[in-house]
Formats: structure tokens, C-alpha cells, sequence
């Protein structure tokens, strides 16, 4: 019989299904997107069978563990895998493409299934991802939306994303706004790993021969550090600016950050981190109004005091192209508006290229 040539990371879309057998855990933590977990080990389980490799020995962790992977795999095959074809094709991955993995594709194909193991596991995709990101971000066409806080650049890029141009939204991968005060209330950041999974894919999608905009961010957005690469790309691109009205802005931050008035204390406790750059007597303000629920005060002085200066020092030193931006004005940034100002934000793009 022919040997069957390894299952590399770039064949995963020729299979009907890809099959994640690490524990939930690991699945959490990053897994290749569009898998399923179907664990033949759950966490519990894992960290038994890893304690007796230690103290025991492998043999007595294979009896052990070879137990709970049987009565797993029953399950699945009872449940997950119950109304699958004859025809069916999936491909099968743990960390690195040993036990795991494999002791389901045997059970698999003892049914029947043209089950397959990924080779070398979820380390092999690890590495396919990283390679992507070094090999692609270089190349992307990038036009960098920028604009001080509250310019309403995410919702921006939403609308022109539903007109049909292409965009890179970081922090709707990251889940995070971008700011000191950018957490999504009961939101958590993925892992850095499962970010970059995600950004692979999201760069995978891309016509290269079309601009792709993103917002100008920082290194990092929350605690997610973007790749070097993508920096860099994101640092030489042209840079559309939004400048928006001091009075639209206000009003955008106050329909997009209403959620931090929903706990007042947390917000207040916040402040304490500008102390340094605004001194105890503001940042007392800025308490004394957060826990007030005025949020139209402190997001004023917010934006005058802290964003706006530290926004208008930061460009020109980010950005090698900002002197050559194109500005477009705001002076509303309702729902309303948004629209319009998308369109006029993806016609600037053949103006100054990527």
C-alpha cells in the first residue's frame, strides 16, 4: 500500500471537517480557525495522565490515559460524529500530531472515514502562522485611518468595510479599543497567539492589487503586542486623517464609552493612572466626576488635556508619511453621518495610493 504524503498546514481546506483532539484548555487558548474540539483527553484528564508520566512512569499513564481516551472517543463517535457520511474527510490535530491525534484517526478509520493527522500538530500550524504574518504583512497595501480620540475611526471602518472596501480592524481582533480606557466591559482579550491566528486569517483573505485600511495603533492594543512587521508596514503607509469638530467628538465618545458609566468606581480607579502625566489635583477631578456619572466633563478635559496634546506630538513621529496625508473634515459623527463619511474616506484611497 502507498504511504499517504504528510497533511501540511496549507492542505487543511481540501478536508470536510478539521478536528481539534487537545484538551478545552488548549483549545481556548489558540486553535486553527474553523476547528472543532472534540478532545480525547479533557483538562482534568491531562493534567492526571501528565502527573503519573512523572511520578509513574509512561506505561502506567498509557494504561491509565489509553482508559479515559477509549471512553472519549465512544462519546464522540455516539455524539459529535453521529451523522457523519461514509464519505466523510476529516483531518485530525493535537499539539504535536502524536498520541492524541493519532489514536483518533485510528478509531476513525477502523469505521471506515478517510480520517488524516495533521503533521507535526497544532506547533506546525504555530509556525505557519507566524511565517504568513512575516511573509504578508510587507507586502500589504495599507492605508492608515487616522484621527485624535474620538473621531469615530472603528465605526468608520465598519461602514466602509460594508461598502465593500477591504479592512484590517486590530482592535476588533484584539476586542479592545485601543486606549487606557479601551476594555469591552465583560469582554476579554484572546491569547497573543489566538490574535495572530486570527490576523493571518483576516490578512489570508486580502486582493493585494486593492488598499487595505487600518487604523494608526500603537505596538499594542491592551495587552496584545502587534507583530513588528505590521508595525512597521502600518509606520510607512499613506495616512488618511479624520478631523473631526471638538464638539462632534465629544459626542461620539459619549455614545461609544457610555459603558464605563455602568461602574462608576472602576472608572474612577482608572484615573489613577494619569497621575504622573496630570497631576493629583486633575486626576482628583476626573475621580470626583467619574464617580458622579459625569462623563461629559471628564471626557472634555480627557480629550483637551491628555489625548488630544499626546495625539498631536505622536503622528509625525509614527507615521513617515503623515506631512503627505489627506484630511477629511468632520463636524458630525452621528449614525447619520457615518455613510457619507466612509464614502469619502474609500475615494481618498485612489488619490494617494498605497
Amino acid at each position: 500500500m502507498t504511504a499517504r504524503p504528510p497533511v501540511r498546514a496549507a492542505d487543511i481546506a481540501g478536508f470536510d471537517a478539521l478536528i481539534d483532539a487537545r484538551s478545552p484548555a488548549e483549545f481556548t487558548l489558540d486553535h486553527i480557525p474553523g476547528a472543532i474540539n472534540c478532545p480525547v483527553l479533557d483538562d482534568e484528564e491531562r493534567r492526571i495522565v501528565g502527573t503519573l508520566y512523572h511520578q509513574q512512569g509512561a506505561f502506567e499513564a498509557r494504561r491509565v490515559g489509553g482508559a479515559m481516551v477509549a471512553a472519549n472517543l465512544a462519546r464522540h463517535l455516539r455524539e459529535q460524529f453521529a451523522d457523519r457520511p461514509a464519505n466523510w474527510r476529516p483531518l485530525v490535530y493535537c499539539w504535536r500530531g502524536g498520541l492524541r491525534s493519532g489514536s483518533m484517526v485510528n478509531w476513525l478509520r477502523l469505521v471506515g472515514w478517510d480520517a488524516q493527522q495533521l503533521a507535526g500538530g497544532y506547533k506546525s500550524w504555530r509556525r505557519h502562522v507566524i511565517e504568513r504574518i512575516a511573509q504578508a504583512c510587507p507586502a500589504l497595501p495599507l492605508v492608515v485611518l487616522c484621527g485624535a480620540t474620538g473621531s469615530a475611526k472603528t465605526r468608520l471602518l465598519h461602514r466602509m468595510a460594508e461598502g465593500g472596501a477591504q479592512v484590517l480592524d486590530l482592535e476588533g481582533l484584539a476586542r479592545h479599543r485601543g486606549s487606557l480606557l479601551g476594555a469591552l466591559r465583560g469582554v476579554p482579550q484572546p491569547s497573543q497567539k489566538h490574535f495572530e491566528t486570527l490576523l493571518a486569517a483576516q490578512i489570508e483573505t486580502f486582493d493585494l492589487t486593492r488598499p487595505v485600511f487600518t487604523e494608526g495603533e500603537s505596538p499594542r492594543i491592551g495587552r496584545i503586542a502587534l507583530p513588528p512587521q505590521l508595525v512597521e508596514r502600518m509606520r510607512a503607509a499613506p495616512c488618511v486623517e479624520v478631523q473631526a469638530t471638538p464638539d462632534a467628538r465629544l459626542a461620539y465618545l459619549l455614545r461609544d464609552y457610555a459603558d464605563l458609566g455602568e461602574d462608576r468606581e472602576a472608572l474612577a480607579q482608572l484615573m489613577a493612572h494619569f497621575k504622573e502625566s496630570q497631576g493629583k489635583a486633575t486626576v482628583q477631578r476626573w475621580q470626583d466626576w467619574a464617580r458622579a456619572g459625569d462623563l461629559r466633563a471628564l471626557f472634555d478635559e480627557l480629550m483637551r488635556l491628555h489625548y488630544d496634546p499626546h495625539y498631536a506630538r505622536s503622528q509625525a513621529t509614527h507615521f513617515r508619511r503623515w506631512e503627505e496625508r489627506v484630511v477629511v473634515l468632520a463636524d458630525d459623527l452621528s449614525e447619520a453621518s457615518m455613510a457619507k463619511l466612509a464614502e469619502q474616506l474609500r475615494n481618498v484611497a485612489s488619490r494617494i495610493g498605497a
